[in-house]
């Protein structure tokens, strides 16, 4: 199906970025302190920020790997939870979800 090529490209895209974000902010907190302790603490304080940041980046990296494997293997837009049709406009906006929005909400 074209709709789906077009959603595994954009996702293939999206995991690209992500996994390259992932790269970028361990090497950010794999660095060495600052040896001036008065720097220390904004230093700590930016790496709880690229920590969370990093956590985020995985876990929608987790719901792309898991919407591509979808696509693969014929089950991409159908609810997990009714096995209805998901709409067109809920994957537009969120290309890995994996409930209609009637079951998302349970």
């Amino acid at each position: 199906m074209a709709a789906n090529r077009d959603v595994e490209a954009r996702l293939t895209e999206r995991l690209k970025q992500l996994e390259d974000r992932v790269v970028r902010l361990d090497e950010a907190l794999r660095e060495p302190l600052d040896p001036r302790f008065s720097e220390q603490a904004t230093e700590l304080e930016s790496g709880e920020a690229d920590a969370a940041l990093e956590q985020a980046a995985r876990t929608e990296i987790a719901m792309i790997q898991a919407a591509l494997d979808r696509i693969a293997d014929g089950s991409y837009g159908i609810c997990t939870g009714c096995g209805a049709p998901i709409p067109p406009a809920r994957l537009a906006a969120l290309p890995y979800a994996t409930r209609c929005i009637a079951c998302a909400e349970t």
